[in-house]
């Protein structure tokens, strides 16, 4: 991915230096869940922790921590900042600021609204949200109810020695993936599926999340082809880098490397193949238009 040197975004809240922030959060709480995150990369590196300590993975990647309390990466927040960091920061705001001008074209050709960015925090070791306590563990994620994203600048040294899930559009996909939850806020996406899933059975939760998590996979495919397109700024190899990455984070991929059969009804995020087809029908059509996984009975 061609980005050293292009403009970066504005929209990039640093708390690298803060010195840990807590877990507490502001005043008034959670009142709704964060969305997603990179679709397990966070989960599976804590599974990897669990397991390493005698406990059961699977329980990490079937929704708890078998009872055991995990803390993974810099317990008191700030942390030596490394030139590693500061290339990964530099590269999430040119990132951050290729999908402002992409998402706001394409909404505003396709839906006839105007894109509002989100924010992207860029945190080391912990911070607050207000969705809760965001660590390297939880991986990146999105808060709806302070339109913001999360992300321990850590995390790419995790997901390619931990994971494989190598080069930079890997990256770029899971900044993507998380920027594609914020269309599906602005878009009312979010608001409508967490209230079916607040009363929905375990099982049908699940299932629609699922459906939620497959479609910002499809936006960052839209997101790509559209940056290719304007900025020319794709390298041969980089969408086979984020299918790659996606083809290791399905859900049925992490519970067998988990040593588990794979129990469809848990699944939140989708198979391997259902994240790497999506993700490609996205960068294929690059239209929001691909991308409705919830008026398919087949995904």
């Amino acid at each position: 991915m061609k980005w050293d040197g292009r403009r970066g975004s504005d929209n990039i809240e640093d708390r690298r230096g803060d010195g840990g922030g807590g877990f507490g959060g502001p005043p008034g709480g959670m009142r709704m869940g964060r969305i997603g995150g990179a679709g397990g990369f966070g989960l599976i590196a804590v599974a990897i922790l669990v397991w390493a300590l005698g406990g059961d993975p699977i329980a990490v990647l079937t929704g708890g921590t078998g009872g055991q309390t995990i803390q993974v990466g810099g317990g008191g927040g700030g942390g030596q900042i490394t030139p590693e960091d500061e290339q990964a920061a530099k590269f999430v705001s040119v990132t951050l600021a290729d999908t402002e001008e992409v998402w706001k074209d394409v909404l505003q050709k396709e839906a006839g609204m105007d894109y509002t960015p989100t924010t992207l925090v860029l945190f080391k070791g912990q911070t607050y949200s207000d969705c809760g306590g965001a660590t390297e563990a939880t991986g990146p994620f999105y808060c709806p109810v302070d339109k913001k994203v999360y992300l321990d600048t850590d995390f790419f040294t995790t997901m390619s020695q931990e994971l494989g899930a190598k080069g930079d559009f890997a990256a770029a996909y899971v900044v993507a993936h998380e920027v594609g939850h914020h269309v599906q806020d602005l878009l009312g996406i979010l608001d409508k599926t967490t209230r079916y899933r607040e009363q929905a059975s375990e099982a049908d939760a699940n299932a629609m999340s699922v459906r939620v998590e497959l479609q910002a996979d499809c936006f960052a495919g839209v997101w790509a082809k559209n940056a290719a397109q304007k900025f020319g700024s794709l390298e041969p190899g980089d969408i086979q880098e984020a299918v790659d990455a996606a083809s290791r984070i399905g859900d049925d991929t992490l519970q067998r490397n988990a040593g588990r059969r794979p129990m469809p009804d848990s699944f939140t995020h989708g198979t391997s193949e259902q994240r790497q087809r999506w993700l490609t029908a996205g960068y294929n059509a690059g239209t929001i238009r691909a991308c409705d996984t919830f008026g398919t009975n087949s995904l």
